[in-house]
């Protein structure tokens, strides 16, 4: 069996266990790649490019090629592929080199840099528009459904970033720049929060500056933009729930 693959569905389930009804932990998208780590049968237990791992089926996936880093980047939009089928791709999807974009936006590879800088303000500016009325979806990493962490590292991913999976893993890798939530925090810091006793990290947003936060929160059914120093009794536990703030290098 080859070792590696890509992915050839639009978005392609990491689940916890070698079953489609493991539960969810990530997503992976269109054009990744992924190497095997282990198989049973049609599942496979994969490595992403972020060191996430996690079961998919084999269905989901294609034979590696090489050039999927050249493949453009989707926006968002409508393809047809060479067989004649249409599908939707989501924000961070690769097009195959024979996909027609019919609707929407797709971009050259090339071209993602000079259109997602890679500088704090344009990370906080992709923050607060890039994911506006995605929902909440645990595992979820594009703006059909994102959960906390997974908005973070698109958001990043981007532009050019790279950050962990999950909300812990990213708390960990970034040094402490600040532990009030609602101190005129950078654009682009990480704020961090924990409802545990023991302080582990579960939930993580995006600073704009100016006090303000974009996340995706259970609690408010998915994208969400915050003031900090609100008086809403949400953002009040958020505050005693921080754990820092943290600075990404870029």
């Amino acid at each position: 069996m080859a070792d590696r693959f890509t992915v050839r569905a639009p978005l392609a389930p990491l689940l916890t266990d070698a079953r489609i009804a493991g539960a969810l932990t990530s997503q992976l998208l269109a054009g990744e790649v992924v190497s095997l780590v282990d198989g049973r049968g049609d599942w496979l237990r994969v490595r992403a490019a972020d060191e996430y791992e996690g079961w998919t089926h084999v269905g989901y996936l294609m034979p590696f090629t090489g050039t999927e880093r050249t493949w453009r980047w989707s926006l968002g939009c409508v393809v047809r592929e060479a067989h004649g089928s249409a599908r939707l791709l989501p924000l961070g999807a690769r097009l195959t080199p024979t996909s027609i974009v019919e609707q929407g936006e797709a971009i050259a590879a090339a071209a993602a840099a000079a259109r997602f800088p890679r500088n704090a303000a344009a990370i906080a500016e992709s923050a607060l528009t890039v994911f506006s009325g995605a929902g909440y979806l645990w595992g979820g990493v594009t703006p059909w459904g994102a959960d906390c962490s997974g908005f973070v590292q698109r958001i990043f991913q981007l532009h050019g970033v790279s950050l962990p999976r999950d909300a812990w893993q990213q708390e960990a890798a970034l040094s402490l720049v600040e532990e009030n939530a609602a101190a005129a925090h950078a654009p682009a810091d990480l704020l961090f929060f924990s409802d545990r006793e023991d302080r582990r990290v579960t939930h993580v947003g995006i600073s704009l500056g100016d006090g303000r936060m974009a996340h995706s929160s259970l609690v408010r059914g998915g994208f969400a933009l915050e003031r900090m120093d609100a008086g809403d009794p949400y953002i009040a536990r958020l505050r005693a729930q921080c754990v820092g703030i943290r600075r990404v290098a870029i």
